[in-house]
């Protein structure tokens, strides 16, 4: 098995970013993924005290389906964040700083128009992930599964609609929901298994349009008899991967 694609997304709902490499340390998730996130006015979100919240508490594609016309870039030498627009407004601003943050933060409300709720803020608070999960994790995707599940629909399901990390290679279709617990050798660094992914309602947008034209969880459910694509796994020994680096299932 080997990596084929690698990905962060810096901003909650946002855009993936495709990486050329990354580097984990145990109980992380990969650098800026999800490390930034709008929430919404009456979300109970204390940056002074970060825990997990649902994503309905913040601007994400499961609400805002029209958050997908929007493009996002991040840099991380210096932190600054532009995103723009369909009618080619924008806004770049240093993220990491409580100025940027308001001025991001403005822009994003005015975008979501009816969709903001109160007055949302914009956060980074370093060390916490705005992720689907309690705990940081890396989401891996198997292109098999994926393969499978798009010839037997018999439609395209893009893959940016499931927003995964990592898209592996080499294991047969549905295979890695058979890993949960289990240990994985990824590049240089070691992974456990811990769920599969339950997909949501932000599968349903699809990318390129921001229109709501598909139902991959009822396609799952017909399909397979349930609504998972993806495992998610915690890392457990840091370390450098990058695409074209080979997985290995660990024995048990």
């Amino acid at each position: 098995m080997r990596i084929e694609r690698l990905y962060r997304y810096p901003v909650k709902g946002l855009t993936a970013e495709a990486l050329d490499q990354a580097h984990v340390t145990a109980g992380g998730a990969i650098p800026w993924d999800r490390a930034f996130a709008l929430a919404q006015g009456d979300a109970p979100f204390d940056p002074a005290a970060p825990v997990f919240l649902a994503k309905t508490n913040f601007m994400c594609l499961k609400a805002n389906a029209a958050i997908a016309r929007l493009r996002a870039s991040f840099d991380a030498r210096t932190g600054r964040l532009a995103i723009l627009a369909p009618d080619g407004t924008s806004v770049e601003a240093i993220a990491i700083t409580e100025a940027g943050r308001a001025e991001i933060a403005t822009f994003l409300t005015r975008f979501l128009g009816e969709e903001a709720r109160g007055t949302p803020r914009f956060h980074h608070v370093p060390g916490h992930v705005f992720g689907d999960q309690r705990s940081p994790a890396v989401s891996l995707i198997n292109q098999a599964s994926l393969d499978d599940f798009e010839a037997r629909t018999g439609a395209r399901r893009h893959r940016r609609r499931f927003r995964a990390n990592i898209w592996f290679s080499g294991a047969p279709a549905w295979a890695e929901f058979d890993w949960i617990g289990r240990t994985l050798q990824l590049g240089g660094a070691t992974l456990r298994v811990t769920k599969r992914i339950v997909r949501c309602a932000a599968t349903e947008v699809n990318p390129l349009s921001a229109e709501r034209d598909a139902d991959p969880i009822g396609e799952l459910r017909a399909l397979y008899g349930h609504s998972n694509l993806g495992i998610h796994a915690e890392v457990i020994e840091g370390g450098h991967f990058a695409p074209g680096d080979a997985i290995a299932l660990l024995p048990e």
